[in-house]
C-alpha cells in the first residue's frame, strides 16, 4: 500500500506544488485557515479531484469548526474518511486518527498533559498499523522556535503508547519545523508539515510503502 502524507496545509492546499498518486492520502490536521465551514467545503472540492482511491483527514488545532459545529464539519467533508478518536481498516491496513495536542497557545482540540490526554492514547486499539496524530511524541520532529527559545512540543505520554504498540507507521505534523522522516526501531514516523514555519506551502508529500 503507498501512502501519500501531508498535515498542516492551512487552507493552502491548491499552492502544493505536486501531490503524487498512491492508494491512501492522509491528512494530519490543521487543513483550515480561518477554521470555518467554508474552508472545508474549499478542502472537499480539492480533495474531489485527487486520484487516490482513499483519503483520510483528521482535525488540528487550527480546524476550529471540527469541534465547535461537528456534525456541520463531517456532513460538508463528504470526500474523505474523518477519524477523530477513531478507526478504519482500508485494504486489510488498519488507521486510527486523534487529534489532540498538549496546550500550545490558545487553540482547539488541546488537553492538558497527563491524566487528560493519556486517556485518549489509551483509545488507540492495540492492533493499530497505521496512527495519525495531529501532535507529535516527545523528542521526536517537535522542536519548535518561539523567538529565540527552542522546545520540545511533544506529548510523552504519547511516546509512551506508541512504545506499546507494534505500529507500522506514525503520522502527525503541528510542528512545522519538525518536517521530516524518522525511525524508532521498527517504526516509521513522519512529520508531514506542508507548510514551512513561515506558512509557505513547499515541504513536499512524504510517500510511504508499507510494501517495503
Amino acid at each position: 500500500m503507498k501512502i501519500v502524507c501531508i498535515s498542516d496545509t492551512h487552507s493552502l492546499h491548491r499552492r502544493i506544488p505536486e501531490i503524487p498518486d498512491g492508494d491512501v492520502l492522509i491528512h494530519a490536521g490543521d487543513c483550515l485557515g480561518a477554521g470555518n465551514l467554508d474552508d472545508i467545503e474549499d478542502l472537499n472540492h480539492w480533495l474531489g479531484t485527487l486520484p487516490h482511491r482513499h483519503k483520510i483527514v483528521i482535525a488540528g488545532n487550527h480546524d476550529a469548526a471540527f469541534q465547535e459545529t461537528p456534525d456541520l464539519a463531517r456532513e460538508a467533508l463528504n470526500n474523505a474518511i474523518y477519524l477523530e478518536d477513531s478507526g478504519v481498516e482500508l485494504e486489510g491496513v488498519r488507521f486510527w486518527g486523534s487529534p489532540w495536542t498538549p496546550p500550545f497557545m490558545d487553540w482547539w482540540f488541546m488537553l492538558d498533559r497527563g491524566q487528560p490526554l493519556r486517556e485518549k492514547w489509551n483509545l488507540i486499539p492495540d492492533n493499530t498499523d497505521v496512527l495519525i496524530t495531529h501532535g507529535p511524541p516527545k523528542n521526536i520532529g517537535d522542536e519548535a522556535s518561539l523567538g529565540f527559545r527552542c522546545y520540545n512540543a511533544g506529548c510523552v505520554d504519547l511516546l509512551h503508547r506508541i512504545d506499546q504498540l507494534s505500529l507500522k507507521a506514525h503520522v502527525f505534523g503541528h510542528i512545522h519545523e519538525g518536517y521530516g522522516e524518522y525511525v524508532r526501531g521498527a517504526m516509521r514516523l513522519i512529520n508531514a508539515s506542508t507548510c514551512t514555519v513561515r506558512y509557505k506551502p513547499i515541504n513536499p508529500p512524504i510517500v510511504l510503502d508499507l510494501d517495503e
